[in-house]
């Protein structure tokens, strides 16, 4: 992993903490190479290098064009870069700009889509509509890059899951990402929407409403997914594998946790009776 920025450029998304104390800017190129220069004499010969923080993707092109001469420079074997963007970001480079990255190196991007739910990502302060995602994630792949998507069970909030998950396998279905990483909403306390839960504007799911949502998205999926990693803050529970050759075991090891997660509850609720 290789620094060559600061914070995330968008950083308004209402459950999001990470980057809340942090005003974005891109790292100088001589603080870049300064780096490779460190990994290098250590003996470090990377062929993949991921960028970071936030979103990296939202520099300017002739920075990042920069950085990439940077790394052709002193690891010319390496010609798979990856990063982590923004929709905002894909929309604010021109088709030559895209092209111009990938043919420099860039190879995969690593999109916050969160779920596929319209009135959700609204209220959740996304910088995006899914339809203007798939859009950018359209425009992204005719210039040659991989997209993979980060989604988050619990977005819709209580009662909402089974929704959620069916309009959210439909986008993926749609869109084709290679990778999908899928976590828990996890709510931290100073976050924006924690003060809707505390005026009783948004009530979260539950963790078993949570794996109710995935296995329901799980069984929806049929585009093909090189790597699946789905987990839960809360629960020592880890679905990976790839689809569709691994959903029936995915399947059958996320009914194995909502069964135990069933029972906790049920135990639960008569310890309190």
């Amino acid at each position: 992993m290789l620094p060559v920025a600061v914070g995330c450029s968008y950083n308004a998304c209402k459950f999001c903490m990470l980057f809340k104390h942090l005003k974005f800017r891109e790292l100088p190129l001589e603080k870049v190479e300064g780096e490779l220069l460190r990994v290098r004499g250590l003996g470090g010969y990377p062929k993949r290098i991921f960028l970071g923080d936030g979103n990296p993707f939202g520099m300017s092109t002739e920075h990042m064009m920069g950085i990439l001469e940077l790394i052709h420079k002193y690891f010319p074997e390496c010609n798979d870069i990856n990063m982590d963007a923004t929709v905002t970001n894909i929309g604010e480079k021109s088709d030559d700009e895209l092209r111009l990255l990938y043919e420099n190196g860039v190879r995969e991007l690593y999109l916050g889509i969160e779920c596929g739910t319209e009135d959700v990502l609204e209220f959740m302060k996304k910088d995006h509509t899914a339809q203007e995602a798939a859009r950018q994630i359209s425009r992204l792949k005719r210039a040659g890059l991989i997209y993979s998507a980060h989604i988050m069970c619990g977005t819709a909030g209580a009662g909402r899951g089974i929704e959620n998950a069916e309009n959210t396998a439909r986008f993926l279905n749609e869109t084709g990402p290679r990778r999908i990483i899928n976590t828990s909403l996890f709510i931290h306390r100073r976050a924006p929407l924690y003060k809707d839960i505390e005026k009783g504007i948004f009530k979260p799911a539950t963790e078993l409403e949570n794996m109710l949502e995935e296995r329901r998205l799980l069984e929806l999926l049929t585009c093909p997914v090189d790597c699946y990693d789905g987990f839960h803050d809360h629960l020592e529970v880890r679905t990976r594998g790839r689809l569709p050759e691994d959903r029936e075991k995915m399947l059958m090891h996320l009914d194995e946790a909502i069964d135990r997660e069933r029972e906790r509850a049920e135990s639960w609720v008569a310890i309190t009776a």
